[in-house]
């Protein structure tokens, strides 16, 4: 009952606020009253919370909203949360959304991935995962992690010290996720070798990439041309991941996002999937979801206004001059 009702009734406080039916605990037992439905979802809920518990995982308050979020889906809470991809120092590393699992399970199927979403969801964290996971299992032989050098109108030559220093702050949050997964000592060794490489975009043109694991993050900051020379590069036995969040580009002048453009331009092409994340999806605190909700209400609000007042500008530039001459 503890596992079940968490420490000082946590999990039961969630439980009683997520769900409809009165749950009423008198010492092993568990007693819901109210409609015939809700009693029926919240004894679902329990069930599944039970199937977890069963496998030895330990359960998070957080875990115990995912499990009511995700009831009366084709999957049942317990596949996703109990799903290991990766073990690292104590750690397991598992999908805890339904479209977290959808991605996950997407890598597994198809050769080309896009994993499109905000924040906080876990594209580029659950790709080096998998990442991790295919060179354990020997079926590449190396990870090659890259990114487009552009951040907040920053460029390369601006910053001070070598090639390296000037890399080191756009491919940082990959190392960050790399150091989660695999031994600290390890590292340097594996990006001596080559069995791990990080390098910018740019770096990728007239190579062909044999036997890898390719992933670009921040995809929105490339553009077309570049989306195509990267997608080009792929070689026999590898498999490419592309994360990025469309609502946060950052490319100079208006250019095109090849993210966006891409999900039209590869629409129905076999072995490529396109995976959407969205604000439910966020598993960072869980503030980071609500900021996202709100920007994402904002800016369907805003947008339409800020397009037609475009277009109202650029008629008015292209209109024939009327004054009298």
């Amino acid at each position: 009952m503890v596992s079940i009702l968490g420490p000082r009734d946590e999990f039961l406080a969630v439980l009683e606020r997520e769900l409809e039916a009165d749950i009423h605990v008198r010492g092993n037992e568990v007693r819901l009253v109210g409609s015939p439905v809700d009693v029926a979802k919240a004894a679902d809920v329990l069930i599944e919370l039970v199937t977890i518990i069963r496998t030895g995982q330990g359960l998070t308050a957080a875990d115990v909203e995912r499990v009511v979020q995700m009831m009366g889906a084709e999957t049942r809470p317990a596949e996703v949360l109990t799903q290991n991809i990766l073990s690292s120092r104590g750690k397991t590393i598992r999908p805890k959304t339904l479209n977290q699992k959808r991605y996950v399970d997407a890598i597994d199927a198809h050769t080309v991935v896009f994993g499109i979403g905000p924040a906080g969801t876990g594209k580029t964290y659950l790709a080096m995962a998998k990442a991790v996971q295919a060179l354990q299992d020997k079926r590449v032989n190396r990870i090659i992690l890259t990114r487009p050098a552009i951040e907040a109108g920053e460029k390369l030559g601006f910053l001070p010290g070598t090639l390296n220093d000037k890399i080191d702050p756009y491919v940082r949050p990959l190392y960050d996720a790399l150091h989660d997964m695999v031994d600290a000592d390890s590292v340097p060794r594996l990006l001596t070798a080559g069995t791990i490489e990080v390098a910018p975009l740019a770096y990728m043109r007239g190579r062909t990439l044999n036997d890898a694991f390719i992933i670009l993050d921040e995809a929105q900051n490339t553009s077309m041309e570049q989306m195509k020379m990267f997608l080009t590069r792929l070689g026999f036995g590898s498999k490419m991941v592309v994360t990025g969040d469309i609502t946060q580009v950052d490319l100079p002048g208006g250019q095109k996002s090849g993210l966006r453009e891409v999900q039209e331009i590869l629409d129905g092409v076999e072995d490529v999937a396109f995976c959407q994340l969205t604000n439910h999806d966020v598993v960072r605190h869980r503030l980071v979801g609500r900021i996202v909700a709100a920007y994402d209400q904002y800016e369907s609000a805003v947008r339409p206004d800020r397009e037609r007042g475009r277009r109202e500008r650029r008629d008015e530039d292209h209109a024939p001059d009327r004054r009298p001459r």
